[in-house]
């Protein structure tokens, strides 16, 4: 029989629409011992809840954050709001003894990161931070790969994440719509939004970065503020472009912009190393090109006349989470990765053994982001702790 774990949702959005559909669906494809359900919401805007409550089936909604984590018959508070509200947060629904479920990046700062992890270690309380990413089965594939030895000693990591929404001068920042806009209230544009999510895929398929060197740039300088009506400055990069080296001596070059006419989510890597290469694009999410130069056990190069990149379509049951889904050939989408996090989760649940990324690993993706950050202003080197 299941045991029911009763949620908490903060936030209406994007974000709360995409984890509220995993909280629906997890038990429907995953055999686990724990069971979603959908006890309440939160939002300040009472219209916007109540309409998100009954169109996701919570049983109730609440107005302010406070009275959601007081709640008795609450058992995760996952953090779907925006940025500036994750360290408060934390701090009390930890204190309260619930398992926190959180938004990518994990905080505004290092600083307030390390509070969070602080928070949750001392309480004891199981969390997760929502890099969604790596349970694409196709980049989880791609691990898989890595951690056989196909890819050998590694070279080169490059990563791309480019957008363009916010090209027209007349889009205005802050408000709930558009607040990763508004720096008071994201922390950073590009760089905690979009390269949060390059790093963090890095640094689970190559090792920790070491050190970086950054440059970002903001194209328009001033926009209209939708709460306030005014003309402000815009605090946030619109573009990134960073150098770095990982821990392991490969090389990594990033790029992220939402200045790249064309680009809707366009996020790829690839790696280079001494055996092999491994290439994914999240737009064309179902496959994983690999290309093998030598034998991972013996290091012996391929030979003959058909050697190539290989255009594996990661749909078959033995790839990763696919055999909790279709037939091979028939493809998963973008919400079925939430899906595979939380069932992750829920499995560590069980096992004892925490989901991944928690809160301290995703601190350290934090400690990179605050880096690049730091070097784009200064144009120096800047180291990143162990």
């Amino acid at each position: 029989m299941s045991k029911p774990l009763r949620i908490g949702m903060i936030g209406y959005g994007f974000m709360g629409r995409a984890h509220s559909n995993a909280y629906r669906q997890v038990s429907q494809f995953f055999k686990l011992e724990h069971k979603p359900v959908l006890e309440a919401c939160c939002a300040r805007n009472e219209a916007k809840i109540k309409e998100f409550a009954a169109n996701w089936g919570y049983a109730s909604y609440e107005t302010d954050w406070h009275k959601l984590i007081a709640r008795d018959d609450i058992d995760v508070i996952d953090i779907g709001s925006p940025n500036n509200t994750h360290l408060e947060i934390t701090l009390a629904a930890a204190k309260a003894g619930k398992m926190i479920l959180c938004e990518k990046p994990l905080a505004m700062t290092v600083a307030e990161g390390e509070q969070m992890v602080a928070a949750v270690e001392k309480a004891g309380v199981p969390n997760m931070v929502w890099y969604n990413y790596r349970r694409v089965p196709a980049i989880a594939l791609a691990k898989q790969v890595v951690d056989e030895g196909r890819i050998g000693r590694p070279f080169h990591y490059r990563a791309t994440y480019l957008q363009d929404w916010t090209i027209a001068e007349d889009v205005p920042q802050g408000g709930a719509a558009l607040w990763r806009l508004d720096v008071a209230v994201a922390g950073s544009g590009v760089t905690g939004d979009l390269l949060a999510h390059s790093i963090d895929t890095a640094e689970w398929l190559n090792g920790p970065i070491r050190r970086v060197t950054a440059a970002t740039e903001t194209f328009v300088k001033e926009r209209k503020h939708v709460e306030t009506g005014k003309v402000q400055p815009v605090g946030i990069d619109d573009a990134c472009m960073f150098l770095a080296q990982f821990a392991n001596g490969s090389m990594g070059t990033f790029e992220s912009t939402r200045y790249a006419r064309g680009r809707k989510n366009f996020n790829t890597f690839e790696l280079n190393g001494e055996r092999g290469s491994v290439y994914f694009d999240l737009e064309d999410p179902q496959y994983l090109q690999y290309f093998k130069y030598a034998d991972p056990k013996t290091g012996q190069k391929i030979e003959g006349h058909l050697t190539g990149w290989q255009k594996v379509h990661v749909t078959n049951g033995e790839h990763p989470y696919m055999d909790k889904w279709w037939v091979p050939g028939c493809t998963i989408g973008y919400e079925h990765t939430f899906i595979n996090a939380l069932a992750d989760f829920l499995q560590g649940l069980e096992t004892g053994e925490a989901a991944q990324p928690d809160f301290r690993c995703a601190l350290h993706t934090q400690r990179v982001c605050d880096a690049v950050l730091a070097s784009a202003k200064s144009g120096a080197w800047v180291e990143i702790p162990a």
